[in-house]
């Protein structure tokens, strides 16, 4: 799998590079037609806060999956971002296995 991490307002350490990578290739084992993976890791500033955000693309031949999620952390925002990736994956496994 190709894979993509940018870092956007900041720079990342490489435990979380690291762990970002680890999360994203773990998607495989659920769906084997994954291509590649865009990661994009934001650190938004708010009126008292910063926000991460982390922003995940799938390629996967004829469809890409997308999912994002902001947290206080960069790892609780990845983790959301999978989590919502493995939902996706299971719909689009179910609608292939119909046809």
């Amino acid at each position: 799998m190709k894979w993509d991490i940018q870092t956007v307002g900041f720079h990342a350490q490489d435990e979380l590079i690291a762990y970002t990578q680890e999360k994203t290739e773990g998607l495989q084992k659920f769906y084997d037609q994954i291509v590649g993976a865009e990661v994009y890791l934001k650190l938004v500033q708010d009126q008292h806060k910063q926000t991460k955000k982390a922003e995940i693309k799938l390629n996967i031949p004829g469809n890409d999956l997308f999912a994002e999620s902001s947290s206080d952390g960069f790892e609780k925002s990845v983790n959301e971002s999978v989590e919502k990736l493995k939902g996706q994956i299971r719909k689009l496994k179910t609608k292939l296995n119909k046809h």
